[in-house]
């Protein structure tokens, strides 16, 4: 079997992908404040910001929701530009061919989100701003996971002492079926959010009193009718459809919640508690615990914009570590693959391979 080549990068790109990954989750938050602020449509053209080049909009103008937008807009453009850069040096010094690839995708995805964005504003669409918030989730797990990639730990993972001693297929799908749950909350959070109805059940842990609330017509519209009592303007109505929609937010989160307990749990039990991905799975459940207060402030706030958007950055990195746990414990599995490929090969003829630690 023949001496498979290390891999070539550099220590200066993993610390550049860092900065974007770091840079895409102010623009997260950034659009979170977006959206906190119903402020998706405070600049009503797009490229440009009312006439002008959006990059010599004058700084005088900023006020009110333009400053939300407008800001999400340069801090958009600041990340596409990282990212061009980013996949050009990949392509350049990476030695490995997939990882060339991965640039390509993370470039092709901030181009499709900031169109997506454009459209938003230009076709007036709100459903359009579902997917927009969508993908830029996805987005941010891309950018981390090059992160990763780029890394010195990963770059030499075949040679962890512990990939002799794999989590076992249950565990694996147990941390991927956890991190696809989460997308799906993330899913029906945009959802929630893009419907700018306030808060379709206004109290937690209960909801309207009850453990599940009526959504029968009656029902519904004296909801409606108690919050347009006490709101200093007239609110969207809410709809049966909505508050089922919240129920379901909050029962999922619950099942996310034991999920990744379980996985922190296992992970530990299996590996010990200094195992790298015991100690990422800890904080992932240590997260979701948090995220969860927040969802409640959420609610307790009465929708504060600064608790919302907290709530939307701590989705944010729920999925991210969620995805990278589940990364890691598919690598250590083919570690182990080419473990046991090595001793039979060695078997076979009598000297043991060169192993590769970059696949």
């Amino acid at each position: 079997m023949p001496e498979i080549a290390p891999v070539k990068t550099s220590r200066l790109l993993h610390w550049f992908a860092m900065l974007t990954a770091v840079c895409t989750f102010v623009l997260l938050g950034a659009g979170g404040l977006v959206t906190s602020h119903n402020a998706g449509m405070s600049v009503p053209d797009w490229p440009n910001s009312y006439g002008y080049n959006m990059f010599l909009f004058p700084p005088s103008k900023w006020i009110g929701g333009i400053l939300y937008e407008h800001t999400h807009r340069l801090i958009a453009s600041g990340v596409g530009l990282l990212t061009t850069i980013l996949a050009v040096w990949l392509w350049l010094k990476d030695t490995r061919k997939w990882m060339h690839w991965v640039g390509v995708a993370a470039f092709l995805s901030v181009v499709a989100q900031g169109i997506l964005g454009g459209l938003r504003v230009v076709l007036a669409d709100a459903q359009l701003g579902i997917f927009h918030a969508i993908l830029g989730q996805l987005f941010f797990v891309l950018i981390c996971s090059i992160a990763l990639f780029t890394s010195h730990w990963w770059i030499t993972s075949g040679n962890w002492p512990s990939a002799n001693r794999v989590e076992g297929a249950p565990l694996r799908r147990l941390i991927l079926f956890a991190t696809v749950l989460i997308f799906c909350q993330l899913v029906i959070g945009a959802t929630m959010r893009q419907a700018h109805a306030g808060l379709a059940i206004p109290d937690f842990p209960l909801a309207y009193g009850k453990l599940w609330p009526d959504t029968n017509t009656a029902a519904v519209q004296s909801y409606n009718e108690h919050r347009n009592l006490i709101a200093a303007h007239a609110l969207h109505p809410i709809t049966a459809f909505q508050i089922i929609l919240q129920m379901v937010h909050r029962l999922v989160a619950l099942t996310i919640l034991i999920l990744t307990a379980t996985c922190a749990w296992q992970t530990r039990r299996r590996l010990g508690k200094n195992d790298a991905l015991a100690k990422l799975s800890l904080f992932w459940a240590g997260l979701i615990v948090f995220q969860i207060f927040l969802g409640a402030a959420t609610i307790w706030s009465n929708k504060a914009a600064d608790v919302t958007t907290l709530h939307v950055l701590g989705g944010a990195l729920s999925l991210v570590t969620g995805a990278l746990c589940c990364v890691i414990a598919f690598r250590r599995s083919e570690a182990l693959l080419q473990i046991a490929l090595a001793k039979t090969i060695a078997g076979t003829y009598g000297a043991t391979p060169a192993m590769a630690a970059n696949k």
